[in-house]
């Protein structure tokens, strides 16, 4: 396979994924964390990074846009939940040590 190919199926299946994830808003960040070890917020982060590394002013914000598909702050105040005791000491147990 060449590089020009590996780049288009990579390039799907991100668009892929996000579609999924667009389509499963019942599925909160905390939960991703805690079953996967990344979330929505995550892909943004890296989204906004590896545009930084090739010279293009993507912002966070703007990387968050394009993994929610719209405002952040949108997205939360129509979908987050409250995490529940059980998710947070998930979450909590999850975290690397310092």
């Amino acid at each position: 396979m060449d590089s020009t190919t590996r780049t288009e199926i990579e390039a799907a299946v991100l668009r892929r994924l996000l579609a999924h994830l667009d389509q499963r808003k019942d599925v909160q960040n905390i939960e991703l964390m805690n079953l996967a070890g990344f979330c929505r917020n995550c892909l943004a982060k890296w989204y906004a990074a590896e545009a930084q590394q090739r010279g293009e002013a993507v912002d966070y914000e703007a990387a968050r846009e394009v993994v929610y598909g719209e405002p952040y702050a949108d997205w939360k105040a129509k979908y987050q939940q409250e995490a529940s005791a059980e998710q947070l000491a998930a979450f909590a147990r999850n975290q690397p040590e310092a």
